[in-house]
Formats: structure tokens, sequence, C-alpha cells
């Protein structure tokens, strides 16, 4: 089942000062609600929009137990789709219609895409949308084909794309391997302590890299039927061999010529032994869906790298992961397109959350079957994190459907959260394996990340391979509050490992009382999830740190009474705390002020926003992407935030003023 919410238009990410506004009585009628099919003229309450908000959750829910709103991301999802099926002959005519319909869809009337809705245009997604519009037939002297082309000309052309871009070219014959960073599969032979060893990688990151050596190492090539001569400026000087480099990146550049000498005479038997390695370590972590970490990067190169090893398309777990695919496949009147990741365990314990501070009673059915769900999907054996804590018992949850090999400290603690919101003695022997696996998790400093333990080696991030994207794990503001929350509310606030975590979130609070959200937008998603961590854990909210948190809240709640914070605020310090209102921005800056006590304006105006910005039928609008895959470059619209996180606002502020 996959939920897709109406959206409409949305506010101009602008950034005015906050001012005061009206503010309503507590629970009062606030607003008319807004036009639409039967809700003209009706007045709403505080409490009015946290019943039908709680009704439209409900009616959400499969009849498994489970909740799954659709993981909406950019088009490289859906141009590499066609890559991939191209590359390996598959493309049909009538997929390639569907998901190219829905690539113009995302184009912004100059031609080109951004990564995130009302963002700024991206060369190397416009580069990969423009290339997958040619296959699917659009003329390059189409008016948006011209206009992308001349955008990307401008950028630099294709010479200044991303790495993984250039790899999906050199594939097709648009670009040279040789002009390409060397990452050789004899990696997968450096032992555990030694630098730059698969392990020292995030795993989203480990799990693309080994089948990217593969397919580096045998630098297939299949032309596509057309030039791309319209996307070079007239000069081809790969970035990763521009001159200025200095400090690490001299060094490293250097190492990676020293690669580019030894790719041309690799030892053979090595580069034997070390394919072989690699695709037993690729075949090892396929998932029961097919998938790779149920995640789109690693399973389509795992594909790849498995063909061009001589696994034809019939293979068994080829096969399996093609079909795989379909499942992440969404088709709907806007077009066909990818989900680049499935998140229902994690929206199911948000949903249950959100449910039970909306003040749905323990042993309600729809909390049981949820309950029961998630019970059935904990991770009992081990993954990849068992090399840094290989004493460890396994436990925990994973944010997908299927995967077993990757359990993460984040959605297993709001798995604890509600699981015990929804009281089923059976779930208690999972939730203790759950919190023991948690407490195993801490990194050295006390914090936590959220896949693998003392994953902070930084020497990844210099490669000249990885310009996209996050490539490690270290511990995060937001995670080790959901760990500090889930393990307080389980009586633990007194435990060590809670304390060194408290200790870690208030060393990382920012001189101007925020916290920087890892994985999701942004310093609004890490103080909202800080503050209630740190009140649970028994930090009073007089405290300066809460009153800091408190004070920036209140200083960026903008003058409409909501909260927003655009992406950009990744790489542009000055967008921090700035952007256009959106519902579940506006509940996390709420949910922090409820926690710290207050009752005032800010709160008032708050809870004003949501209610007058509820559709007729329970739920909010939100175009605008609020969570994180990689700071600074990949970005997610959860469609299910839009309604959990205001019911928690409503739910937990109705319970304090009754």
């Amino acid at each position: 089942m996959t939920t897709t919410e109406p959206t409409t238009g949305t506010t101009p990410a602008t950034a005015p000062p906050p001012a005061p506004g009206p503010t309503p009585a507590p629970g009062s009628p606030v607003v008319a609600e807004p036009p639409g099919p039967g809700g003209a003229g009706r007045i709403r309450t505080a409490a009015q929009a946290l019943k039908a908000a709680r009704d439209h959750l409900l009616l959400l829910q499969s009849p498994e137990g489970w909740w799954k709103g659709e993981l909406q991301t950019n088009v490289t999802m859906d141009a590499e789709d066609l890559l991939l099926r191209e590359f390996l002959g598959i493309r049909d005519d009538a997929d390639t219609t569907e998901t190219a319909r829905w690539i113009r869809s995302q184009q912004a009337a100059d031609g080109t895409w951004a990564n995130f809705h009302d963002g700024p245009p991206d060369l190397s997604t416009t580069v990969e949308a423009y290339v997958a519009l040619r296959l699917a037939g659009d003329p390059p002297d189409a008016g948006h084909m011209i206009r992308a082309a001349a955008f990307v000309r401008g950028g630099g052309g294709i010479p200044a794309t991303r790495v993984f871009t250039r790899f999906w070219l050199a594939m097709f014959g648009r670009w040279s391997w040789d002009d390409l960073p060397v990452l050789p599969p004899e990696m997968m032979f450096l032992p555990r302590w030694f630098p730059l060893n698969v392990y020292d990688w995030a795993c989203w990151a480990r799990q693309t890299i080994v089948p990217l050596t593969v397919v580096a190492a045998l630098r297939p090539v299949r032309p596509l039927p057309f030039a791309l001569d319209e996307l070079y400026p007239g000069y081809d000087v790969p970035p990763a061999r521009r001159r200025g480099l200095s400090g690490w990146d001299a060094a490293f550049g250097a190492l990676d010529k020293a690669l580019h000498v030894y790719e041309r005479h690799p030892a053979k038997g090595v580069r034997r032994a070390a394919l072989r390695r690699a695709a037993e370590w690729i075949i090892a972590r396929q998932e029961r869906d097919g998938s790779w970490g149920g995640i789109q990067p690693p399973w389509v190169y795992s594909l790849l790298a498995l063909h061009l090893l001589g696994h034809g398309l019939d293979h068994p777990i080829v096969r399996r992961g093609l079909d795989g695919l379909e499942r992440f496949t969404i088709r709907d009147d806007r077009g066909r397109r990818l989900e680049a990741c499935q998140s229902p365990v994690w929206d199911t314990a948000l949903a249950v959350n959100a449910l039970a501070d909306a003040g749905l009673p323990a042993g309600h059915p729809a909390l049981e079957r949820a309950a029961e769900w998630l019970i059935g999907e904990e991770v009992r054996g081990p993954g990849d994190w068992s090399v840094r804590r290989p004493d460890l018992p396994p436990g925990g949850w994973a944010f997908e459907f299927d995967n077993d090999c990757y359990p993460d400290t984040d959605d297993t603690a709001e798995v604890v959260l509600a699981l015990g919101r929804a009281r089923l003695p059976q779930a208690e022997p999972a939730i203790e394996r759950g919190v023991r696996w948690m407490a195993g998790m801490a990194s050295r400093d006390g914090g936590f990340g959220a896949f693998d333990a003392d994953n902070t080696r930084a020497l990844c991030r210099r490669l000249p391979f990885c310009d996209f994207g996050e490539v490690i794990d270290p511990p995060s503001a937001d995670v080790t509050a959901h760990v500090v929350e889930a393990m307080s509310h389980r009586g633990m606030a007194d435990s060590l490992v809670v304390k060194r975590a408290v200790v870690w979130l208030l060393k990382a609070q920012e001189p101007d009382g925020s916290w920087f959200g890892r994985w999701g937008a942004n310093h609004v998603y890490g103080t909202g999830s800080v503050v209630p961590a740190l009140i649970a854990a028994g930090v009073r909210p007089g405290k300066p740190a809460i009153r800091d948190a408190v004070g920036w809240l209140e200083r960026h709640q903008r003058d409409d009474g909501g909260w927003g914070e655009d992406l950009r605020s990744y790489r542009d310090r000055t967008w921090i705390g700035h952007g256009a209102s959106t519902p579940s921005q506006t509940a996390w800056a709420l949910l922090a002020l409820l926690a710290a006590g207050e009752r005032g304006p800010a709160v008032e105006r708050g809870i004003r926003w949501l209610v007058e910005h509820q559709r007729p039928d329970g739920t909010w609008d939100e175009d605008h992407f609020t969570g994180t895959g990689f700071p600074g470059d990949f970005y997610i619209n959860y469609h299910l935030y839009r309604l959990v996180f205001p019911l928690s606002a409503l739910g937990r502020y109705l319970k304090e003023i009754s």
C-alpha cells in the first residue's frame, strides 16, 4: 500500500523575520476550514483538527497493521532506472513513456531539475534527466531540451558533473573510464584495522562502493544511440584532475594517479580473486525482496556488477533483484516513478506514537495490529554492525520491509517508544533486546550514529571518488536524541549510557542554541528532536541549554505562525531556521516548545497555523522536502510526515491545556 497525499501550491521559500500575531484562546475555534469539498464555512478547533487528522491516519493503516507513505526524492532515481534498463537491454516503451512523463513534470520553467521542491537547479540531476528524456525520444531541439542543455553548458557541462553521473555516462561510451577516479576491487582485501577498508564506509556507501569497484574494473561500454555533444562547453578537464589541490586532496590526487597506473596492468590473479571476493560479499547481502539494503544505489550497482560478472538476466539473484524493483515503483496519473527506499517500520512507529499522543488508548485494535506487525519485523541476526561490535547480541529494527543486514538505532528508538505505548505483553522481550542492542551501539564519545558504532574515519570523504553525499556515519544529534528519549521512557535516564549521550548532546549544541539535524531539515529538526529527549532524561526546562533552544525557536517562528527551514541551510548558513512554513517543521518546533513547558504566544500561534492549514480530509499539504538523505546533496519528502508530526503536536498541546 502506497499513500500519496494530494498537494497544492506552496508559499515561496522566503525568510522574513518573525512577527507577533493574535493569540486565540487554548482549544477555541480559530479558523474557518480551507475551501474544499464539504469544507467551506465550517469552524474547526484544535480538538476538531486532531480528530480529523487521527481519523485520516487510521484510514491509511494496512490490514497487516503497518503504515507507509510515499518516499519522494528527485528524478535521478527515475533517470537511472531507465539507464539501467537500457544497459541491460530490458527497457520497454510503456515504462519509458510513463517515466519520461514524470521526469518532464518535475522540470522547472528554466529547463532544469532540482534536488528538492523549490530548490536551486542541480547540474548532475539535470544531465541525468536530460539523458533519460533523450532515451525516451525527446529531440534535442525541443524547447524544454534546449533550455536544459543551455543550463548544463553554462554550468561546465558533463565534465563538471559528479562522479556518479560520469560513471553512468562511461558505461554508455559518453565519458572515458580513464578520466574517472579509481577504486579497485582489491580494496576488499584491506584488513578491518587498515584505513579505507570497506567497513570504514557508512553502510549505504560500502554497499554502493563494493559493486562499483567491480563495474569500474570491468569498464563496460554499451553505446547510446545518440551523442551528447550539446552538453559539452568546449573543454574536457575532469574535476578530479584539475590543478590547485593541496593537503589531503593533493595526497589523494596522487593516490588516484597511482591507481590509474595500476589499472592499466593489474595483477591478474589478485584481480580475479578480488572480483570473486566482491561478488561473494554482494550476494551475501541481497535481501529477501531482491534489494540490497532496501535502497536504490546499491541495488542498481549490485545488479550491474553481478550481470557483468556473468550472472544472466535469468539468474535467480538477478531476476529477484529486477522483480523486486516493481514494489518500489509508483504509477499514477502523474507518471511512473521509483522510491529510493521505503519506510514502513519508521512510518508505523511514528504513526503509533502520533496516535498515542492523540489519545488512542493502549489496547486499541489499530495499535495492537501495528505492534504485532512491528514485533515480527525485529532483526534477530548479525549484520555489518557486528564488525565493530562482535560481542553484542542482535536486536533492533530496520527502516524497510526487508532489511535483515542493517538495523539502525533511529528506527529502533522509535519502535521501542511505540511498543511501550501499545503495551502488548508479548512485545517486552523484543523491547528488551532492542534496548540492549541500542545501548551497545554507542560510540566511544557517547553519541550514536544510525547504523554503525564509531564509523568516524573521515579519510573516506577525501577520496576523489566521493564527491556526492555523506560516506561515513558519525554520531548525530537527532539520532542520539531519539535513543536518549526511548531509553529514558524505559526508566534508564540514570544509566551511564544515557548520561554520556546527554553530555554528548549538550556539547553538540550550536552557539545559537539550536542543534544540527542530520536526517531531517535541519536545525528545526535537530532542535525539535533534542529538546524533548533532554527533558525526558531529566534536564530541567530552566537549564540554559533548554532556554537557549526555546529562544532560538521563538526567534525563527515565521510571521504566519509556522516554522520552516529550507534545505539550502545545509550549504548556506543564512538559510538556517528560514524557509516556507511546513506542517512537519511547525510540529517539530511545537514538540520542543511543549516539552520545555512553553504555553505562550509562540505555541498558540503555531497551533493556529496547523489548524488553519489543515485540509478538509484531516491531513496537510507539504510539497517541500523536510527529510534528509545526504546533507547538501540528497533529500526526501516523506509523505506521512505531514500527518503524523502535526497529530503528535496537536495531541500533546491539548493534553497540556486540558
